[in-house]
């Protein structure tokens, strides 16, 4: 939700942060602009839309002159999205320009303390009385104002100000939501993530919550709530600016679907040494482990469901019990968790708010936690006991993809390192389980490889307004999933059911012509679900089958089938995940959706 960019340097800004903008543009695309200090005076350009429209404005940023300034990309909370919502946002004064990521939750209050002070509103946003605020505490030095300011806030942000103040200075607040700061020679800049640094510098500072940063061409100071400089850890990106590029392929998406085999290939190989599972800084001692009687999964969209994928293995190999909660809910709950407890965190970004404040609550009860996540640096990388990096690489299309596989590849590889530590399976078994793991990559591609005629079929199918996936077991973790990928790009209703549930109700909805996608890859129940395809079928439903590639059965009832390679049986939902997230992407392609940016979507949820 929201990108925010700065920059200060030596030569033009406003182009640099169009280019940034654009990297961005997946945390928010409802509105966009750009402010650029100019000698005194601040110059701004902000309009609804994409990015491409500012870019288009302002002739990729040529008319606006200076060499420093601050952009935003909006996910509208609010105010509607229009140019005057749109951040930046100004003081009365036009000293300071606003681009802010998150919620102030206060700024009901300040705004009507502000409009007594006789300031005058001109958006429904909460940014503005950040500006606004600046200025009435400004007395002739930034930083102060800066401080002050920081100190009446409450909520979750990442903030970037610009002041005309002549020092050449911008700043940068975070306060539970995701700022990084990027080192150049000469100049230096802040985002909300790295993508928007990468083509400039691979040296960046993750800054902490309750920080704020002071950036000149030639410096950059971190300082705490109290303005006073605190140890800079300078961090390198890893990954090349190709890796958050098209590459090709007309959607970010399609070039993440098809980039699983690689991106599980790289979270699974290295944490096998000498056909043992390792994971480095795991804390958890065999005593520790043995007196663990419960695992909570937490997480949000997608990550959920990746925690229900894992909810399956890890009681069929660790046999202990295992929920998952979302964590919107878990959050406002009383849970019975204590030091007992292992807490599995689930977030791409690591900065997912509820997920933030779900791991806090159970923390502060004690329990122990372990975060599964992609973002090095993130706030629940560093929150948790210990951390898992999913090595996913940039994912940049706001459906996630490639983020979900690896997080059912950790899962996995988990289930089977606790198993082994906790003795619930022998050496054999354990053996096999990593070998099929590590082979794991290769059924991906054939995944990808067995269903030629997926876009036709995609084309065929996609007049539907309401598709229903039902499954059992596994199938029905991976149907969940599978649905939430269709409606999000497609905004066909789409819906996951447990197929034994279909009796008690959902029936009901099934009629002439109505589409049920059955996924029937789990051997032990296939039979049931097969006699579940025709109950739907009696009601006159087309049935899309999902299934193992040799299974022959399936032809005599289904409509039209996708197949899915044999694998070892819990690790099936890897491959059978990858039909159905081609299947949503073409069927939305079909649809003319635009597929990398949904509507009402945003890749990073960082408030509630």
């Amino acid at each position: 939700m929201c990108g925010i960019v700065g920059f200060t340097g030596g030569r033009q800004a406003a182009p640099v942060l169009i280019d940034g903008l654009k990297r961005l543009e997946y945390r928010g695309y409802d509105s966009a602009g750009i402010a650029v200090a100019d000698g005194g005076k601040i110059g701004v350009a902000k309009v609804k839309g994409y990015v491409k429209n500012l870019a288009e404005l302002t002739h990729d940023g040529a008319d606006i002159p200076g060499t420093m300034g601050v952009g935003h990309t909006r996910w509208a909370t609010h105010g509607v999205p229009n140019d005057i919502n749109a951040h930046p946002h100004l003081s009365c004064d036009g000293r300071f320009a606003v681009v802010h990521n998150g919620i102030i939750e206060n700024y009901a209050q300040l705004r009507e303390e502000l409009t007594r002070q006789g300031y005058e509103f001109v958006s429904e946003t909460d940014t503005e009385v950040i500006a606004h605020l600046l200025e009435s505490v400004y007395a002739g030095d930034a930083k102060k104002a800066v401080m002050k300011a920081f100190s009446r806030l409450k909520g979750s942000y990442a903030i970037g100000i610009l002041c005309t103040d002549g020092s050449g200075r911008i700043f940068a607040v975070r306060e539970a939501g995701p700022l990084i700061i990027g080192l150049g020679v000469g100049e230096n800049y802040f985002a909300s993530d790295v993508s928007a640094l990468v083509q400039h510098t691979k040296n960046v500072i993750y800054m902490e919550d309750g920080q704020f940063a002071e950036l000149t061409p030639e410096d950059v100071t971190i300082f705490d709530s109290f303005g006073r400089p605190v140890e800079r850890k300078v961090s390198r990106v890893t990954w090349d600016v190709e890796a958050a590029e098209k590459g090709g392929y007309e959607h970010f998406m399609l070039k993440e679907i098809m980039e699983q085999p690689a991106t599980f290939k790289a979270t699974v190989e290295p944490r096998v040494v000498d056909g043992e599972v390792v994971f480095e800084n795991f804390s958890l001692t065999d005593e520790e482990l043995h007196g663990i009687n419960h695992i909570v999964i937490t997480a949000c969209g997608s990550a959920g469901y990746a925690g229900q994928v894992g909810r399956y293995v890890i009681e069929e190999l660790c046999r202990m019990p295992v929920s998952v909660e979302l964590a919107s809910e878990l959050r406002y709950r009383n849970p019975i968790i204590g030091e007992h407890t292992l807490l599995i965190v689930i977030s791409q970004s690591g900065e997912t708010a509820d997920t933030i404040a779900a791991m806090r609550e159970c923390k502060l009860r004690g329990a122990r936690t372990l975060a599964i996540v992609n973002v090095v640096g993130s706030t629940i990388s560093k929150l948790a006991d210990n951390v898992i990096y999913t090595w996913a690489g940039p994912e940049i299309a706001v459906a996630t993809t490639k983020g979900y596989t690896t997080q059912v590849a950790v899962l996995d590889m988990l289930a089977i390192y606790l198993a082994k530590r906790l003795g619930t399976i022998d050496g054999a078994r354990y053996s096999h389980l990593v070998e099929e793991l590590l082979g794991m990559p290769a059924k991906i591609q054939r995944a990808l490889d067995l269903n030629k005629n997926i876009e036709e079929l995609a084309e065929s199918l996609s007049y539907h307004n309401d598709i229903y996936f039902i499954g059992r077991n596994l199938d029905y973790a991976v149907c969940l999933e599978g649905a939430l990928k269709l409606k999000e790009i497609s905004y066909i209703f789409a819906e996951a059911y447990a197929a034994g549930e279909l009796k008690h109700g959902t029936i009901a909805l099934v009629e002439e012509d109505s589409l049920v996608v059955a996924i029937a890859c789990y051997e032990p129940l296939f039979e049931k679900t097969m006699s579940n395809i025709e109950e739907v079928k009696a009601r006159g439903a087309k049935v899309l089958a999902v299934a193992l590639e040799d299974n022959k059965k399936i032809f005599t009832k289904a409509d039209e089938y996708l197949m899915v390679p044999r694998c070892e049986p819990i690790f099936t939902p890897i491959a059978e995940i990858i039909p159905l997230q081609l299947f949503a992407y073409y069927v939305a392609r079909a649809n003319g959706c635009d597929i990398d940016k949904p509507k009402n979507l945003a890749k990073s949820v960082t408030v509630e």
